[in-house]
């Protein structure tokens, strides 16, 4: 259990992003949730606030963002079933941090240090500096303790997910059954016959151009299309106004210690004897036994606990370690066994304290006092978080005569952009019904399109494109919709109508080909090279085309198939088959991946079960995120 780091390399690197990126976009204030905005959902005792759910909206959104690049429409966002699904994750995490508590995971402080010193950001020259670490985190807004904390979360969390995931199974003789199929390879060549070959023997005459024209007509619309000039406000765009002085950094760290204190911490071992509510009655009171037997053997030699643990406890994850659960704050174990040791003096021996997981034997190994971070640690921190909470309070106030100065002076935009210091900026020709990317969302697009804007040569309202970003823009150009006359697409459709004949030529060759094939003629055909493929490697060949590959009797070849392609028709000839060959390098791979997709469903079924078993009360959302009560 607490060997995690170690052998989790690579998922820990996946959970850093996880714990990172709503940080390195959001801030501080992004986890301060306990009392900002509504609740949206109550998931057991636990509540999750408006705040919460709108900085995982705008984390997914710039997950989004990075991924699709231009091809990203913000307006994705505001549909329900994605804002549901955020909702979910939501609610599932707070369902796999209550199993994490009732089951006494926990992430050390070792654990924790050696995932932060292995991330690049925080590394010079390939070492972890601190300094580096300390400066990046504040740039963000950051203190470490508040990074930590969530880190620490995130492992635990994951700690769970992987004792699932783990926990799938794979019989043998599925897995080699499989890994004969799947990595079967068939011998083929293959008999292409391209369109291109019958292009001279095609003919398209005047009408039949005329005939399509008219009966394709939506397919030479010109969209309409504008120009536009335009003004970005931002918040970042105040950052550089805004200077805050020593003497407030001091005043708020003088007036919020508590923010940049470390809870005490206390490091205990234990010895566990394993013993469920399922058990029967009798096995319940073996393991009672048998605990009451180890302490007493433990009062008569109080230095032998790490010995008779590395023996006897049934924690998998601690007894190599001598029972050493390392660090841990409160709320981080099962609640029994919290509060014996937190009660215990150093170096002290519990009695038997009974869990849901059984009977356990508990001794103090260290305790750290709770302590609070230093002002010059934590200084730049202070100063960043402050400097954007006052840019944040500028744009809040300017906001309103931005957009009434674009309104009220809704023929000209250098008014608005001369409030706020910015520069009026020209676009490129925007498309209706096309999306830009950028600024460009569909809000803005469908304002920039507006009779007001096109045929009234008025200004946009200010549109927020981003959080605390707002634009404004007037049409520069516009293009009307409309379309192609004839001759300037005659020779394309004449083109098409071409491609069209010669492809029905092309499959009608290959399939009087294919046919002769099955009846044992026309064998002087010049195939392509020999080629081996599989189910998942089969290079170019038209995927429809290898399913047909993979249906033909191994008993009968070779036996040809057909089909066709963008370019023709292709005809495959299947020489042989081998199974794919069962190694122990393979069975290892296989077994690997099947038991984590069943350990996937058996995670999936718990947390269905776990839904069922606890009060969950979702609250409705409006396309603007508000709660509905």
């Amino acid at each position: 259990m607490f060997g995690y780091v170690e052998n989790n390399k690579r998922t820990l690197q996946v959970i850093l992003v996880i714990a990172i990126l709503p940080f390195l976009f959001f801030g501080l204030d992004s986890y301060q949730t306990g009392s900002s905005g509504g609740v949206v959902a109550i998931v057991g005792d636990s509540k999750i606030y408006q705040q919460e759910f709108d900085n995982s909206l705008r984390q997914r959104q710039e997950q989004l963002r990075q991924a699709l690049g231009e091809n990203f429409d913000p307006a994705m966002m505001n549909s329900p079933e994605m804002q549901q699904a955020i909702l979910d994750e939501l609610i599932k995490q707070r369902l796999l941090m209550a199993q994490a508590r009732a089951a006494g995971y926990a992430a050390s402080d070792r654990e924790v240090a050696q995932v932060i010193q292995s991330v690049e950001a925080f590394q010079e020259n390939g070492s972890f500096d601190n300094e580096r670490y300390t400066e990046t985190l504040s740039r963000e807004n950051l203190n470490p303790l508040t990074f930590e904390a969530r880190l620490r979360g995130d492992l635990v969390r994951q700690q769970v997910r992987d004792t699932y995931l783990q926990s799938g199974f794979s019989s043998k003789e599925v897995v080699e059954k499989i890994i004969r199929l799947n990595e079967q390879q068939r011998s083929i060549s293959v008999l292409s016959i391209s369109f291109q070959a019958f292009l001279e023997k095609t003919k398209v005459e005047n009408i039949e151009v005329d005939e399509y024209y008219e009966k394709h007509a939506q397919e030479f619309q010109i969209p309409e299309q504008v120009k536009v000039a335009y003004v970005i406000f931002s918040e970042d765009d105040l950052l550089a106004q805004v200077d805050i002085s020593t003497e407030a950094v001091r005043a708020y760290y003088d007036g919020r210690l508590d923010e940049f204190g470390v809870s005490e911490e206390r490091q205990a071992a234990h010895i566990l004897i394993a013993a469920v509510t399922t058990d029967s009655q009798a096995d319940q009171d073996a393991a009672k036994l048998k605990a009451d037997e180890l302490l007493q053997q433990l009062k008569q030699n109080p230095e032998k606990f790490s010995a008779l643990a590395q023996k006897h406890s049934q924690d998998p994850g601690s007894a190599d370690s001598g029972g050493d659960l390392g660090f841990f704050a409160r709320g981080m174990m099962v609640q029994v066994f919290e509060d014996v040791a937190f009660s215990l003096n150093k170096d002290e021996i519990s009695d038997v304290v009974k869990s849901d997981f059984g009977y356990h034997i508990i001794k103090l190994l260290a305790i750290k006092e709770s302590e609070v971070l230093p002002f010059d640690e934590v200084r730049e921190g202070i100063f960043n978080q402050l400097r954007k909470q006052e840019a944040n309070n500028k744009f809040a106030e300017m906001a309103d005569q931005f957009s009434n100065a674009a309104y009220e002076q809704s023929d000209v935009l250098e008014p608005a952009a001369e409030l706020v210091g910015a520069k009026v900026q020209q676009s490129n020709w925007l498309t209706q019904g096309a999306l830009a990317g950028g600024i460009w969302t569909e809000k803005l697009m469908n304002a920039v399109f507006s009779d007001d804007v096109i045929h009234n040569e008025r200004n946009t309202d200010a549109i927020e494109v981003d959080v605390n970003t707002l634009v404004v823009a007037r049409m520069s150009e516009h293009k009307p919709s409309g379309k192609r006359e004839l001759t300037e697409v005659r020779t394309k459709i004449q083109q098409n109508l071409k491609r069209q004949q010669a492809k029905r030529l092309a499959v009608e060759e290959g399939e009087l080909k294919l046919a002769q094939l099955n009846e044992g003629k026309n064998n002087d055909l010049k195939w392509g090279a020999i080629q081996n493929i599989t189910r998942a490697a089969h290079g170019s060949l038209d995927t429809g085309l290898v399913r047909k590959t993979y249906r033909v009797d191994a008993g009968l070849l070779p036996q040809y198939v057909g089909a066709e392609t963008l370019t023709g028709y292709a005809v495959v000839r299947v020489d042989s088959i081998t199974d794919g060959v069962v190694d122990d390098v393979k069975r290892a791979s296989y077994v690997q991946q099947l038991r984590q997709l069943s350990g996937e469903e058996i995670l999936s079924a718990y947390l269905a079960e776990a839904e069922n078993k606890v009060d969950i009360e979702r609250y409705l959302l409006t396309q603007d995120n508000a709660v509905q009560p």
